[in-house]
């Protein structure tokens, strides 16, 4: 079917129509007008559940319209301005019109259509009025048109007059069933199954899949509601999502084909490893593009960068230098879509481009009665099927929770009160990947809640989690166990049992080793939150993870996996044992290369929070190492102008370490080789070249001493002027 231009912008039963230019040529106006009937009588009552009547009777009426308006085009005669005048009035109508007809078509909007039936009927009767309206003044008599035309369009004419477009009785009596529902619902009561099936045979919602798009479109617009203090409307639209959720998991026994908790994208499944993400990048801003768009050039951009370059009187292609022949900004759907999925493949959190982010503290209540008491009876019934039901009955009931518990504080702590973590801890043993990836992604979810936490740890949800951990039969499992484990760290004497737990450490460190990028993320930040308990620093380090990170660092992705490695590796380096086994695998040139060339502040600050423990930790020869690097002093120097003031402190420490080093270094081999007798003392540990300090230097003593100025005046200046031994 031929739908009008994409309004996925446009806020359902809003009519956003524009008025016709006042000096717009009259044959262009027919020619428009042409074009919205064609549209609105390519709906066919098959595409409506609801308001099929009314529906069926305003389509026909302009499919008459639309007859008259044909004829006048084909005939290209002068058209009177009284005539120019009923059409721009007809053109505001047809616009309108096919809003609501779209809307009333819109994909998991039913429910929401069919409880809007009073709302729709008066704004049909509107639209009806407005082309009677356009019609009674229409000049017929000065038209050159057939006489059958004329006696077509006086006869709707007519119609348009007299018609009535009331509430079809079959809505009336769905709607009330849904209120009945409702009702029930917040009196703690469960609805009779058959009249909850009764309304949705009649919404023609035949699949668990169509009753999730349902339950998508009444939480985007509860998203849209509380951003705009929308109070009534939101509480509605929770009651609808409170019946929709328990519809879904009571009358549909099976999730189908389509129901798993993914991203809808034609991507899915694809390998997408192998691309480059820094492809991705604006050349402008160097930031991932959200919203790409391609110049005449062939050139692609991120939409406000160009947008920002263009305004500011550029005419040229900001990366290859051709002027631009056309300012068009073409959307890059495709390459936007390859984002969308690779974002979500290597756990890269994204925003939608012309949409706030989600606040899921609205989420602490139900939003109405009604959906408070829906929640808690469905939370019943899944634990309920999840305690006696078959293996289907026991995946389908995991799915349903994971995706209730996603996004949502209430509804976790249902899932809590109704005794649904034991169940799930028990699934996490089944043979069967679907259960347990459902399982261990529910109970993902649901650990997110504080209390959560501690009812799965004292059923032994610790060790089974690490279990399937270790064994997962997918590796979307072991993905979610690891980021569950994240979440089981956030209490300090969980820290502790989940490292003396055999595998625990060890099966991150195999997952940040042969994991997808996402699993590489949840594995690295479970490492961190588990070094935060200061006795599995050694468990880490003997399990080997410290050349995995640096493996990471030194990829050529950058992607937020590296800041999360360089934050474990910050918190490694605080002890000796961490500084040796970062020094023994040559990471100094990779930090310093990371600090001159990432575009992150937070990755900047780790790098050189690292740079100075090693300084600190690593004595003469760490220092000895930077000061011969003639790249750090410029990005030691930008980060203590630009950075936060940690990492300003942070830097000028170092600039102070390699003034002090420099000013000794230049008072001779034979002074050197003194200093160096009271500063360092060789290993024999098989890292050879490593030395241990024997006076570790103080660095707020240094600090204090050194003001930015003096650094400036000591370090930078000197470098500049060829005073720093070469190479």
């Amino acid at each position: 079917m031929n739908r009008k231009l994409d309004h996925s912008e446009r806020r359902i039963l809003t009519f956003s129509a524009i008025h016709p230019c006042q000096n717009i040529a009259p044959m262009t106006l027919v020619a428009s007008l042409i074009s919205l009937a064609r549209n609105i009588c390519a709906y066919r009552p098959k595409f409506f559940v609801t308001h099929k009547r009314n529906i069926r009777e305003i389509i026909r009426q302009v499919g008459i319209l639309l007859i008259f308006l044909e004829e006048i085009h084909e005939r290209k005669s002068v058209l009177p301005h009284s005539l120019v005048v009923c059409f721009f009035e007809l053109h505001l109508a047809f616009q309108k019109l096919g809003y609501l007809l779209e809307d009333c078509t819109r994909e998991g909007a039913r429910l929401w259509i069919l409880i809007k039936c009073r709302r729709i009927s008066a704004e049909l009767q509107v639209l009806i009025n407005a082309v009677a309206t356009s019609l009674d003044v229409l000049p017929l008599n000065s038209l050159d048109v057939s006489v059958e035309v004329k006696e077509l369009i006086e006869l709707v004419a007519k119609q348009a007059q007299r018609a009535k477009f009331e509430v079809d009785p079959d809505d009336e009596r769905t709607m009330a069933d849904v209120a009945s529902s409702l009702m029930k619902f917040e009196n703690k009561i469960a609805p009779d199954p058959l009249q909850l099936q009764g309304v949705i045979n009649y919404l023609e919602i035949r699949s668990w899949s169509e009753c999730n798009k349902e339950i998508k479109f009444l939480d985007e617009e509860i998203s849209i509601g509380s951003l705009n203090g929308e109070e009534k409307e939101v509480a509605l639209l929770s009651s609808l999502m409170g019946f929709v959720c328990y519809c879904r998991g009571v009358v549909f026994d099976a999730t189908d084909n389509r129901s798993m908790d993914r991203t809808d994208s034609r991507y899915e499944g694809e390998d997408l490893s192998c691309l480059n993400p820094e492809d991705f990048r604006c050349p402008i801003s160097l930031e991932i593009m959200m919203d790409p768009v391609t110049i005449a050039t062939g050139q692609t951009y991120e939409r406000s960068s160009i947008q920002k370059w263009l305004k500011a009187g550029n005419h040229t292609c900001p990366k290859t230098g051709e002027k631009l022949t056309s300012t068009a900004l073409v959307p890059n759907s495709a390459l936007q879509n390859v984002i969308r999925q690779y974002c979500s493949n290597s756990g890269i959190l994204i925003a939608e481009p012309g949409h706030k982010s989600r606040d899921i503290t609205r989420t602490i209540y139900a939003g109405s009665p009604a959906a408070a008491g829906a929640m808690r009876l469905l939370a019943e019934y899944l634990t309920y099927r999840l305690a006696v039901g078959t293996s289907e009955d026991k995946n389908k009931a995991a799915n349903d929770i994971r995706l209730l518990a996603k996004s949502s504080i209430f509804n976790r702590s249902c899932f809590l009160e109704a005794g649904t973590i034991p169940y799930l801890l028990h699934l996490l043993c089944s043979m069967d990947s679907n259960s347990q990836e459902n399982a261990i992604a529910a109970l993902l979810n649901l650990s997110k809640h504080s209390k959560s936490k501690e009812v799965i740890v004292e059923n032994g949800g610790a060790v089974l989690i690490v279990d399937v951990l270790a064994h997962g039969l997918k590796m979307e499992s072991r993905q979610l166990a690891a980021a569950s484990l994240f979440y089981l760290s956030s209490v300090e004497e969980y820290r502790q049992l989940i490292g003396e737990i055999p595998e625990a450490i060890e099966a991150l460190v195999a997952l940040i080793r042969e994991g997808t990028p996402r699993g590489k993320k949840n594995a690295v930040v479970a490492i961190f939150g588990l070094i935060l308990f200061h006795e599995n620093h050694r468990r880490v380090l003997e399990a080997g993870v410290v050349p995995l990170l640096v493996d990471i660092l030194a990829g050529s992705e950058r992607t937020d996996l590296v800041t999360d490695s360089l934050a474990v590796l910050a918190s490694l380096v605080e002890s000796h044992d961490g500084t040796m086994a970062i020094l023994c695998n040559s990471a100094l040139a990779v930090l310093i290369e990371i600090l001159h060339s990432s575009t992150s502040r937070t990755a900047k600050e780790y790098c050189v929070s690292i740079l100075l423990s090693l300084c600190i930790n690593g004595g003469l020869e760490v220092v000895s190492l930077l000061h011969k690097n003639s790249s750090l002093m410029a990005s030691l120097y930008s980060l203590l102008m630009e950075g936060s003031s940690r990492a300003s402190k942070k830097s000028s420490t170092i600039l102070s370490i390699l003034h002090e080093f420099n000013n000794r270094n230049s008072s001779g081999m034979s002074s050197l080789a003194r200093e160096q007798e009271r500063y360092v003392q060789v290993r024999n540990d098989g890292c050879p070249g490593i030395f241990s300090p024997t006076l570790i230097y103080s660095a707020t003593a240094v600090v204090e001493r050194f003001t930015v100025i003096e650094c400036y005046v000591h370090v930078i200046f000197p470098t500049i002027q060829g005073l720093v031994p070469e190479k």
